[in-house]
């Protein structure tokens, strides 16, 4: 089983929070598309084994013509062994959804999609600088399902404008329209962004941890409610809709990235491909995929499985292969560890698995960092 990430490096108008610099101009994206489609094929060797996730993400690969995006999906099942079955995810805007591209996504194959909703209030949209607004959000989604069952939405949290009551009604619009899938991620002020240096400039107010935690708890209890299942620390799913792509990272899954500063990995190496688009382009016509790697240690490789184990609601389980290769004193030194967290009812031990509790969720990384190795 493995995956594949294309990476559209396209976007229309960047939000204060991103900290992603599109630079692929209008006159460049027939180059850019020639390119990702040339690396398909240059690193086609790669993946010997049945593709079971396609993941089309950016970027707005829903800004892609119909005729682009079937050229690339021709391109993939023509060069890998993509399963019949497999799950094929479009990154979307909603004000990019429309009657003719919901068919037409469906009849290039694409069978999931991913809309970046982040908020159902007006005022918070505008403060993020979206391009949709509230009523766009609410109307396109009830069309994409006309059309597709298995969506998913992405929800910000945390916001200086958000109160505890507007992201309540935000949480319950997704229930209201029956969206299988949510990710929900707190806002990050990353250095270089808009939003970054506007709170330093002091024309935007600064995150608050502890309303954060608050939307957390809300959200937690809200999706047990409803029937979510709180799978990994931002994404919930009803069952049957666990985000296929994505439980492949967590499981150490094999994936090709394809695109400009796309990730790729394969169990024991990583490497991502150059993030210069122009540069991109121009290696990429010349049969050259420029990229930069690690090798990771068996110490690195541990600590990344406790790491990504952590964040699923499965935790580290004993029967996975990635545990049962550790060496003995390092198990009694993760275990004797995470016992001392077990104590103030952050983690779990079972027969089975050490996994967190709900307050654990909220020190994940930390509890992670913990649990780590050093030799």
């Amino acid at each position: 089983m493995a995956g594949i990430y294309i990476h559209i490096p396209f976007c229309k108008k960047a939000c204060h929070y991103c900290n992603f610099h599109f630079s692929t101009t209008k006159h460049l994206m027939p180059q850019m598309l020639n390119a990702i489609n040339k690396e398909i094929i240059l690193r086609k060797n790669e993946l010997a084994e049945t593709v079971d996730t396609v993941y089309f993400g950016g970027g707005t690969p829903s800004l892609l013509s119909i005729k682009d995006l079937q050229l690339i999906t021709n391109n993939l099942k023509e060069h890998y062994l993509i399963n019949n079955n497999a799950e094929l995810t479009l990154e979307a805007n909603p004000d990019d959804i429309t009657k003719e591209k919901l068919i037409g996504w469906k009849n290039c194959g694409i069978n999931r999609l991913s809309i970046g909703i982040q908020s159902f209030n007006e005022e918070e949209l505008v403060w993020m600088n979206r391009a949709h607004n509230a009523t766009q959000a609410i109307n396109n989604l009830q069309l994409a399902l006309q059309y597709f069952n298995n969506i998913s939405i992405d929800l910000i949290y945390g916001t200086p404008l958000l109160t505890n009551k507007q992201w309540l009604q935000n949480i319950q619009t997704v229930a209201a329209l029956n969206i299988p899938h949510i990710s929900c991620y707190a806002l990050t002020v990353e250095e270089g962004t808009a939003l970054n240096k506007m709170i330093l400039q002091g024309k935007k107010q600064n995150t608050n941890a502890d309303k954060q935690a608050q939307h957390f708890e809300m959200l937690m209890q809200w999706a047990f409610e409803n029937n979510y299942e709180h799978y990994e620390i931002s994404n919930f799913a009803k069952h049957g809709f666990k985000s296929k792509h994505n439980s492949s990272y967590w499981q150490g899954k094999n994936y090709v990235g394809i695109g400009p500063s796309a990730h790729s990995y394969n169990g024991t190496q990583r490497k991502w491909n150059i993030a210069n688009n122009a540069l991109y382009i121009k290696n990429v016509e010349q049969a050259i995929v420029l990229f930069e790697e690690e090798t990771l240690t068996a110490t690195q490789q541990l600590n990344e499985f406790l790491m990504i184990a952590l964040r699923t609601n499965e935790g580290i389980c004993f029967t996975d292969k990635r545990w049962k290769i550790i060496n003995d004193n390092f198990k009694k030194e993760i275990l004797s560890t995470a016992k001392k967290w077990q104590s103030t009812n952050h983690l779990l031990i079972s027969e089975k698995n050490i996994y967190l509790t709900n307050k654990g969720k909220f020190l994940a990384d930390g509890i992670a960092a913990d649990l780590f190795q050093l030799s």
